[in-house]
């Protein structure tokens, strides 16, 4: 099955664990992401089945936006609800315009400090498993992009303020939340996390982990994975020659086109070479 797929992840389980769901329920062993979640999150995961993965590095996955709760008076190992405390700052909940403040400190192109626990690497090693051993690794700040914030809610009697985030790829909200209580003069950690969007996809067209465990998956064509890209439609002979990853005269502008057949199903991506269109994805059968 070639297939785009879009799936709302509850909390408690791994993205990979929705990847092995999926297979079993569609029955395609070929499955990508465009993205993980952590296990305590909850959300948007982009999936792409059978063919349908070579589109993979073309789907658009920025920006990102998210719905996160921030908790108060704390700050963890791994800057999240999940890890163990590592400082505190009892009853210093930061007051609106000092949070205000904050984050318009945290907004545009940032230097970001990674988690401790995250997928970076160094010198070949990943710092979670490092932290884990409990020889945490030095890592290096990485630029981040950081589009907005929004305030939904400061509930200063139950220590939490909920936001919405929207960023770049690359972006650890994590550690947005731990920044977010330095700014401020406070401790803070992320107690709950929510990806509702990524790129053109909305977490409200996913299809729920329920439904995909009851083999009720709504699965969408490839054509859908990359909306962006402007389309042309070829003869059964270009899709024929496509197959084959040959060449095929190009009828509109632009640098990249999704090459479709009569019925509007993807056959290829292409990239231009002069007049014609010259494939970099070939999903056509041969």
């Amino acid at each position: 099955m070639d297939a785009l797929l879009l799936v709302d992840k509850p909390a408690g389980i791994t993205s990979h664990d929705v990847v092995s769901v999926a297979r079993r329920a569609l029955g395609e062993k070929r499955i990508g992401h465009a993205g993980t979640l952590d296990p305590f999150a909850t959300g948007l995961l982009v999936l792409l089945t059978g063919r349908a993965t070579r589109v993979l590095p073309y789907v658009e996955g920025e920006p990102k936006e998210y719905e996160a709760t921030i908790r108060w008076g704390a700050e963890t190992d791994t800057d999240d609800a999940t890890g163990s405390v590592t400082r505190e700052a009892a009853g210093s909940i930061p007051a609106r315009d000092a949070l205000d403040a904050a984050m318009a400190t945290l907004t545009g192109r940032i230097e970001q400090l990674p988690p401790d626990y995250s997928a970076k690497q160094v010198g070949g090693r990943r710092a979670h498993a490092a932290a884990r051993s409990g020889a945490p690794l030095v890592l290096a700040p990485v630029p981040v992009h950081v589009h907005s914030w929004a305030l939904r809610a400061h509930r200063e009697s139950e220590s939490e303020t909920d936001v919405t985030i929207v960023c770049g790829a690359g972006t650890y909200i994590r550690a947005l939340a731990r920044d977010l209580g330095r700014a401020t003069g406070s401790a803070a950690h992320l107690s709950a996390l929510r990806r509702t969007r990524s790129g053109p996809f909305d977490v409200a067209n996913a299809t729920s982990f329920a439904d995909l465990r009851a083999q009720r998956a709504t699965v969408r064509s490839p054509r859908e994975a990359i909306p962006s890209v402007a389309e042309q439609r070829v003869s059964t002979e270009d899709a024929a020659r496509l197959a084959h990853g040959m060449r095929v005269a190009a009828t509109i502008e632009g640098a990249r086109a999704a090459l479709l057949d009569g019925a509007g199903a993807l056959l290829a991506i292409a990239e231009r070479s002069g007049d014609d269109w010259q494939p970099r994805v070939v999903l056509a059968n041969e």
